[in-house]
């Protein structure tokens, strides 16, 4: 009870402690993982008596969703386009309203039947679609799901989102114009649930092709459930930290930094899981800073003189090779036929290099 003192809920049960709001830069086309933009750290105070109905957005831990969106912005602001992709819980009216702009689009799966401007319904809507493509999309693995082929229906059209009847929405458009991406899957493997996404996007979609390019780009956040199974099971742990006192948990800046910390490493595992088999010919430079670079040079030299037989396979400014190297640091044989390294892996390899890093660093400067 003491070192919970001071901790809000997360959940349901007993369980204690703060939550990260994180938002990752992800490339649209080939999913590669450039890096986290933006991101929130709190704790609860308490049980709330109002309804969440009666509450300003302001006051509601959802309008994350919108102030992590906003915040990303001038750190993408070179970039084409932007889509801000969100799972159910970013269905939120004054997201599609307050984030959206030409060069800045909204994706995110109802969790709503919402009303539309003409007092339908948006589900019924749907249904009324005609289909127009039925395509066989490879689903990713999950935590409790392999990856799997499933034969998904398609329909989608234009949609008038009306605005919620809330007093706290009434500086917002009466209705919001969008488009429904609709995908579902007639026939599931036994014991598997059936996929049905009803995704709605500030993209206008006029062509099949453009359709399915809408729930490739959802399938993206596929990178945002890595990230967390990274951040606190399959690496960082990041749950299993231990303090004396929920007080000195409870110095937010001090977590903030600590959850800050965790994820940059998250993310560096992500990308260099990405990147260990050489595809994607990203450059080191993404994960490691020059100082980063001439230690892992100095590593490489190292590790490929312990074996004459062992040589790393890719070009010195590529990301690829860093893997190879973190994947030795971290205890991996180094050879093409053994299992490629994974996230504890890396994660073991990265702790080593950090340490080793810092010593490099000081490798020209003299002591008194």
């Amino acid at each position: 009870a003491e070192r919970r003192r001071g901790l809000g809920e997360i959940g349901k049960g007993n369980g204690r402690g703060v939550l990260l709001h994180p938002m990752l830069a992800v490339d649209a086309e080939n999913g590669i993982c450039l890096g986290l933009v933006s991101g929130e750290v709190w704790t609860r105070k308490g049980r709330r008596t109002v309804s969440h109905d009666q509450r300003d957005l302001s006051d509601k831990e959802s309008q994350r969703w919108i102030s992590t969106a906003l915040a990303a912005k001038p750190l993408l602001a070179k970039a084409a386009m932007v889509t801000a992709l969100g799972d159910r819980e970013s269905d939120i009216f004054a997201l599609y309203a307050n984030a959206a702009e030409p060069r800045f689009h909204v994706i995110a799966r109802s969790m709503h039947d919402r009303k539309l401007a003409d007092r339908t319904g948006l589900y019924a809507a749907g249904e009324a679609m005609p289909v127009m493509d039925q395509r066989a999309i490879v689903l990713p693995a999950r935590a409790q799901r392999a990856e799997r082929v499933a034969v998904l229906k398609l329909r989608f059209g234009a949609v008038n989102l009306a605005r919620p009847q809330s007093k706290f929405l009434r500086r917002l458009p009466e209705s919001l114009p969008l488009t429904l991406v609709e995908v579902c899957e007639p026939a599931s493997p036994a014991g598997t649930e059936p996929l049905h996404w009803r995704l709605l996007t500030t993209h206008p979609v006029a062509t099949t092709e453009e359709a399915w390019r809408i729930v490739e780009w959802y399938k993206r956040r596929w990178v945002i459930e890595q990230f967390f199974r990274v951040l606190k099971t399959q690496g960082l742990r990041l749950e299993d930290s231990q303090v004396a006192t929920a007080d000195r948990l409870l110095k937010l800046v001090a977590i903030a930094k600590l959850v800050a910390i965790a994820a940059k490493a998250a993310i560096i595992t992500i990308q260099l899981l990405q990147a260990r088999d050489g595809r994607t010919h990203q450059p080191v430079q993404l994960a490691f800073d020059a100082n980063g670079v001439a230690t892992l040079a100095a590593l490489n030299r190292n590790l490929e003189s312990q074996s004459k037989r062992l040589r790393n396979p890719h070009p010195p400014d590529s990301l690829a090779w860093a893997a190879w190297i973190i994947g030795r640091l971290g205890g991996w044989d180094g050879y093409p036929s053994s299992k490629p390294p994974g996230p504890i892996t890396m994660k073991n390899g990265l702790e080593y290099f950090s340490a080793v890093a810092a010593g490099w660093s000081l490798r020209d400067v003299c002591m008194p």
